[in-house]
């Protein structure tokens, strides 16, 4: 199509996903593989939360198995826990920015400042803003930890950047630029985005927030559900499965593909000729018109028996990636009568890992506790000062009405004492 012909006049966005942030890899799969030209020749990669991962990695020109396995790695870690992400063991904030810090190249902050666009909310205001400049790899790995912060699930105490403090992106922004021409955006949920699994349900409801649409329906409940209680390896592979036959789909429908891959896929018949009508108001919805021949069937991972035979690289990281640990402990742990023994001595077994992480967040929390406490002072100074500011206007307000209207109740209750009847005097 005309407008993914200039370079650099198209950008990409990517939404936040929480625990569902492989369908983002999914996609830019599909897209290296398919039409590399539009990553190649984008403009800018905008994310929001767990989205901007995904464009970090864009970026530093992480392979598909890096993606794969340190998302998965932090999928079965929390799997692992007895209680999941309520386990006191679970630190989503701090494991993310170690392995940050030990994968991030060191020119990253460079390469950011080209291409990179991460959405922020600063708090409390709720103001958005989006960084686009970095001057230092720590200042990127700091807006990365910032924009996956979201409040009382990683913390009490937002995270500081360039001397304010800012909450998870998608609170505010959760699509940057959604409502331009020239950005793709994608969502793992059911909505009126470029690249996102297609709704069944028959409700034509949607919810606008955040500057993004959502369907109201079942399925996007269950996904939001997931998204911040971790689900299985398999469940999260599969979405990543499920990104990748969403953004072909993209693809085909604005012609960007020469052949009917996803129809050869659940037909060995040829292709039925699109109806012109059928989805041209559709895709003139999402930024474009149809420009194919053939009809685009709606392609879900449980129609795909054999997933190799569309992108075997993807695939085989994704395997690699859910396998769990072999070793004899681990299986035990996993079997039946390893949970059950599990969580009959977690009455035990949990008071002394409570205090035992909690004293280990202590310690790392050491070297930000000056400026943390500082922080807190200001905003319990703050929140003083309202309250003294509303309690003075109220007494001030008091102390301004009139006395006579003070007075006028008790006059007229007067008033009305004295035309009461009295009764006759008795010797």
């Amino acid at each position: 199509m005309r407008c993914y012909e200039d370079e650099g006049s198209w950008s990409l966005s990517f939404s936040g996903a929480g625990f569902l942030g492989l369908y983002h890899v999914g996609v830019t799969r599909c897209l290296s593989e398919r039409a590399p030209h539009l990553l190649q020749g984008a403009r800018r990669f905008y994310g929001a939360s767990s989205g901007a991962l995904n464009a970090v990695c864009l970026v530093a020109g992480k392979s598909v198995d890096f993606c794969c396995s340190h998302l998965l790695g932090m999928v079965k870690q929390v799997e692992q826990l007895s209680l999941g992400i309520f386990h006191p063991a679970f630190a989503p904030i701090e494991h993310i920015r170690q392995q940050l810090q030990d994968s991030l190249p060191s020119n990253i902050h460079i390469l950011a400042s080209q291409k990179l666009g991460i959405s922020l909310t600063r708090w409390p205001d709720g103001h958005n803003i989006i960084v686009t400049n970095f001057t230092t790899r720590d200042e990127v790995i700091q807006a990365l930890v910032c924009t996956l912060y979201f409040p009382f699930y990683c913390g009490t105490i937002p995270p500081e950047f360039r001397g304010e403090r800012y909450i998870d992106g998608a609170l505010s922004n959760n699509l940057p630029f959604a409502d331009s021409s020239s950005t793709i955006t994608v969502s793992p949920f059911h909505g009126t985005v470029d690249i996102c699994p297609q709704s069944t349900s028959a409700n034509m409801h949607e919810l606008n927030a955040f500057n993004a649409s959502f369907q109201i329906s079942k399925k996007n409940f269950l996904l939001g559900f997931v998204s911040l209680i971790a689900p299985s390896p398999e469940v999260v592979a599969d979405s990543c499965r499920q990104g990748y036959l969403d953004a072909l789909k993209f693809l085909e429908r604005r012609g960007l593909t020469k052949e009917p891959v996803l129809w050869m896929l659940v037909s060995k018949e040829p292709p039925a000729p699109a109806d012109g009508n059928q989805d041209a108001g559709h895709d003139r919805g999402q930024k474009g018109g149809l420009s194919l021949n053939w009809a685009v069937p709606n392609v879900l991972v449980k129609d795909v028996p054999d997933f190799e035979q569309l992108s075997p690289e993807l695939e085989a990281a994704l395997k690699k990636a859910c396998v769990r640990d072999p070793s004899t402990w681990a299986r035990f742990c996993r079997s039946g009568l390893g949970r059950a023994l599990t969580y009959l001595l977690l009455p035990y077994t949990l008071p002394f890992e409570y205090v035992y992480f909690r004293s280990r967040r202590l310690v790392a929390w050491l070297p930000d506790l000056p400026a943390d406490l500082w922080w807190m002072w200001g905003v319990l100074q703050g929140l003083a000062l309202e309250i003294y500011s509303r309690s003075k206007d109220q007494l001030l307000w008091l102390v301004s009405l009139p006395i006579t209207s003070l007075l006028q109740p008790g006059a007229a209750l007067l008033v009305d004492l004295a035309k009461e009847p009295r009764p006759p005097h008795q010797a």
